[in-house]
């Protein structure tokens, strides 16, 4: 059978079934069956959907639990919370940049921001954001399946709304417990606030990566300001479409690197591929047309990406690090204020003032502070140029180090470093300042702020001097001895200190010692009011808070060594309460703390306290003006551009040379400079200017520079005004007393400034008026037998009473209590002695080594401990004899260049003589040889040729005793002298026979 009458039969047998109604029967039981199935499916389906709707609402209920219903005015709070960056301030209002921060945000408003820029980043990040309430669920389905199937590729579903939640009140976990807390709020947040206000929030908020000085930024504002250098509103098309590109991957499309170079063209790459991509789709949005879309692309947005800029850690790192730091000071006491806690709280519980200043860390740097400062701009900036230009500082020195735990050494060159800083008396305000020479990674430390170390004698006007004239123990005119003699002051140890130049200088007054900065007497003075604690009473009320406890007890700190020391702030400080009459302001570097919002949390209000009173204080400053006339900086004043400036001041060094200090005040400010190594060392160099010269020209060259700025700061016309209370008066230089008449006629008489309430009352009694004789280096009262002719009737010589009462009886040598300057007015007083003469009962050894020398006769004086006095003889000729021509107690005599024979006799306190001396003979006494007589035709031969002569040979000039002369010469111009040669004389002996006997 073939298959065409298969086929007929198979059709044959379909009609007959047909006909019958089978088939049709057939169908209805399959489609009966089919459809059952398929509605069987449909409501298992339908079922299957509620119930995974159900499961999927639970689930979403169970994840949103824990989230609370959130108060509108929270969810305003936490969506406009930007963590904008808080702005620094100089005086003048202009701005240094930002505090240091992780994210740079600077906020604006939407109408700030250019239309293509929103156009820009809607099309790119949410093209529906105008029509959607919070979330688009077919975004939302899609973000899951991709989840759930894990796709390499995932378009995300966040909305701009999504992303603003998540930025703001949530965090960046990948969960989908965050993610439906996100739905849920954005939701929320749809029903509370406008699309513009969501837009606005989202543009503030949304992170751009990096500027061009490497920072991390945030906000549309910053990064146009960042990036392109323009504010939002002035961004163009290609620009806008950048920005708007970067938000999806911020540090890969980012054009800078993070020290804020330009990348290569390959990293910049990504970032340009993003923008072309940005603006297709504002294209297709019809954001822009086909023309403004070409016009982007042909636009070299590399060209205009800004330079890089240095950050004002870059340029300002001193200033930067030290207004932070006291930023954070003023608002953790801000803080602590709101939580009930007190300044004092946090100042003694140093975990509790740690967990304030970590708080106000952060406060600082989120919440966009305006930080006005008091440092002026152009001062400031003329400080750093010239310590860094400065070429004085002296060389850099070797240091090794230890690593203690390895033992292994290395060495770096040190250099000399300084710190300055500049002051404001009446209100405290800190002008300007040097921190350092270089602000690296090898020092960062604030030499000015932070940098105690020992002030040396700058210590003197505001430790010693201005206390002890304030208690009255010393005025100007006071003297006291600059030498290491301490009866009366058993407290000091012995042999200390030691001046700065070695020497002492005997009687001073406290105006010489102040100004030639000698040690001695400052310790003295300071040993008298210690028991005062001065350090409390005085430094601590001036600001001076880093000396420890031992510092209030040791005598060291009177000469300026403290255990750490100060800080050049803390002394500049101290000094500036002279500048402002004797009231100290406390320094201070900000001025006032604004909110975003232009409300002033902080603002600093200065008040003075009393230190000295007014009398005291131009006392010191009169002293500390002193310094620069004719003390140890008196080359300051030649220095300066203006001269006529009232400046008082002090210099400064400590211990070894290793700190050199100069501080000086004007009716105006106060200004102080240090020099000196990190790690203490010599200042001292070969070959250069001293170190304190060093120091005092930079202070002098800073001045200049300031002054150059602001005159009228710097450079004040007035002087300092003398209050009421003090007077001149005259005072003896020795004691400090009215002047004696005696005092006067030795002209021993200057004049100085007092307080009125502590002037001199007593008369001199230091000098006394009497017959003495000196034995050595010591005036003695003159003995009964004591020749007249070593004796003085009218000499002057020091009260044994004052002596004693200054400690100074065991002095041995005058010169040791005489000024080197005062000589001349000095040479007539002597130094007595109490003691007794004792007589040995012998006569004096006799003088050695007589010669002559010239014109002059000199010898060596026996050791006998109680001569007064010599007596020189002369003979004629060697058969002569010798008589006595004078008496001097020097052991040198004038005489003629005559021909002559000498000889020198000492005599002792009791009148006894000593033998000749060995005999000098001058000139040549040999006989010229006779002629023969000539034969006389007019005279008789027996007749004598000539007459005899009025006196014989061997007859005396004087018949007196030699012992006993009318008039002994007492000085060369009283001593006879012959005329004639200049032979040297010659030694001879002296015939025993024709000594004179005493």
């Amino acid at each position: 059978m073939n298959y065409k009458e298969m086929f007929d039969k198979y059709i044959t047998k379909l009609k007959e079934l047909w006909d019958k109604g089978m088939i049709q029967k057939g169908s209805r039981i399959t489609y009966d069956v089919i459809w059952n199935i398929l509605l069987f499916f449909i409501v298992i389906g339908v079922i299957g959907l509620f119930f995974a709707g159900g499961v999927g609402a639970g689930y979403f209920a169970s994840l949103v639990k824990d989230e609370p219903i959130r108060p509108v005015a929270d969810m305003q709070k936490d969506i406009y919370n930007y963590e904008e960056t808080s702005e620094l301030f100089f005086a003048n209002g202009i701005s240094f940049g930002n505090v240091q921060s992780d994210l740079f945000r600077e906020e604006v408003t939407l109408d700030q921001v250019s239309k293509q820029a929103i156009d820009a980043v809607i099309a790119t990040e949410d093209r529906n954001f105008y029509k959607h309430n919070g979330v688009v669920p077919k975004a939302i389905l899609r973000a899951v399946v991709q989840e759930a199937t894990n796709a390499d590729i995932k378009t995300g579903g966040s909305t701009l709304t999504q992303q603003l939640i998540k930025n703001q009140i949530l965090t960046n976990e990948v969960s989908f417990e965050r993610k439906a807390k996100e739905i849920l709020l954005a939701l929320r947040l749809e029903q509370s606030f406008n699309k513009d206000q969501i837009l606005e929030a989202y543009l503030n908020v949304v992170p751009f990566g990096r500027n061009a000085s490497g920072q991390n930024i945030a906000g549309i504002q910053t990064a146009a300001k960042g990036i392109f250098d323009v504010n939002a509103n002035e961004l163009n098309l290609a620009q806008s479409a950048f920005i708007a590109g970067l938000p999806q991957s911020p540090y890969y499309y980012t054009p800078f690197t993070n020290n804020g170079e330009l990348k290569s063209a390959e990293g910049l790459e990504p970032g340009l591929d993003r923008m072309k991509l940005v603006l297709q789709r504002m294209l297709e949005e019809e954001s822009i047309s086909q023309k403004e879309y070409n016009q982007a692309l042909d636009f070299d947005i590399v060209a205009s990406f800004t330079d890089r800029k240095p950050t004002p850690l870059d340029k300002y790192p001193y200033l930067t690090n030290e207004v932070e730091q006291r930023a954070k000071e003023i608002l953790a006491y801000i803080l602590a204020e709101k939580d009930n806690y007190t300044k004092e709280d946090l100042n003694t519980n140093d975990k509790l003032k740690e967990e304030y200043m970590i708080l106000a860390d952060r406060d600082l740097r989120q919440s966009g502070y305006k930080i006005q400062t008091t440092v002026d701009k152009e001062i400031y900036d003329v400080f750093q140029e010239v310590a860094k230009n400065y070429d004085n500082y002296g060389p850099d020195k070797k240091q090794t180090f230890t690593n203690q735990d390895t033992g292994e050494s290395w060495s770096v060159m040190e250099p000399v470093q300084t710190g300055a800083i500049l002051i404001e008396n009446k209100t405290g305000k800190i002008i300007s300042f040097v921190g350092g020479r270089g602000f690296s990674l090898d020092s960062q430390l604030n030499h000015a702020m932070d940098a105690p170390r020992p002030n040396g004698s700058t210590m003197k006007p505001i430790l010693d001097y201005g206390p002890a004239m304030e208690a009255g123990v010393i005025q100007p005119g006071s003297i006291i001895v600059d030498m290491q003699n301490y009866k009366n002051y058993p407290s000091i140890p012995k042999g200390w200190p030691d001046n700065y130049t070695g020497r002492f200088h005997g009687l001073v007054s406290a105006r010489t010692a102040l100004a030639k900065s000698y040690n001695v007497p400052a310790v003295k003075i300071y040993s008298q009011i210690i028991q005062n604690d001065p350090v409390t009473n005085y430094l601590q009320k001036m600001g001076i808070t880093s000396l420890v406890e031992e510092d209030h007890q040791i005598l060291a700190a009177g000469i300026g060594s403290t255990k750490y020391g100060i800080s050049v702030e803390e002394n500049v400080n101290a000094f500036a309460t002279f500048g402002n009459g004797g009231k100290f302001a406390d320094a201070y570097i900000i001025d006032k703390i604004e909110t975003v919002d232009g409300e002033t949390i902080y603002e600093n209000k200065s008040e003075s306290v009393e230190v000295f009173t007014p009398q005291t204080n131009y006392l010191t400053l009169d002293l500390m003006r002193e310094v620069l006339r004719s003390g140890t900086a008196a080359s300051v004043p030649s220095q300066l551009t203006n001269r006529n400036v009232d400046w008082a001041g002090k210099t400064g060094t400590s211990e070894n040379w290793e700190d050199a200090w100069f501080v000086a005040t004007n009716p105006n400010v106060t200004f102080g400079t240090w020099i000196g190594y990190d790690t203490p060392k010599n200042l001292k160099c070969s070959g250069c200017t001293s170190y304190s010269s060093r120091n005092t020209t930079l202070w002098a060259k800073l001045i200049n520079a300031a002054t150059e700025v602001d005159p009228e700061l710097m450079a004040p016309s007035e002087r300092f005004k003398r209050p009421g209370g003090i007077v001149s008066r005259s005072y003896c230089i020795t004691s400090g007393l009215i002047p004696s008449d005696l005092c006067r006629e030795l002209g021993l008489v200057d004049t100085d400034l007092f307080n009125a309430k502590y002037v001199p009352t007593k008369v001199d009694d230091s000098l006394i008026k009497g017959e003495y004789v000196m034995v050595g280096d010591k005036a003695y009262v003159a003995g009964s037998k004591t020749p007249k002719e070593f004796t003085q009737t009218d000499g002057v010589a020091f009260n044994p009473e004052f002596l004693k009462r200054m400690g100074l009886e065991d002095i041995k040598d005058i010169s040791e209590i005489i000024p080197n300057s005062n000589s001349g007015v000095w040479k007539d007083v002597k130094l007595p002695s109490t003691d007794e003469v004792k007589n040995d009962g012998k006569n004096p050894s006799v003088p050695t080594s007589l010669k002559k020398t010239g014109s002059e006769l000199t010898w060596k004086a026996p050791s006998n401990n109680d001569v007064v006095g010599y007596r020189i003889f002369k003979a004629d000729k060697p058969d002569a004899a010798f008589k006595l021509i004078g008496n001097t107690t020097d052991t040198n005599y004038t005489v003629g260049d005559g021909k002559a024979i000498y000889h020198v006799k000492a005599v002792d306190y009791f009148g006894s003589s000593s033998a000749a001396s060995n005999a000098v003979q001058v000139g040549d006494f040999t006989p010229e040889p006779e002629e023969p007589d000539k034969p006389d035709d007019d005279k008789p031969d027996d007749k004598p040729d000539d007459k005899p002569d009025d006196k014989p040979d061997d007859k005396p000039d004087d018949p007196k005793e030699p012992d006993q002369p009318d008039k002994p010469a007492t000085n060369d111009s009283e001593q006879p002298t012959d005329g004639g040669g200049t032979d040297d004389g010659t030694v001879v002996p002296t015939p025993e026979d024709e000594q004179p006997t005493e």
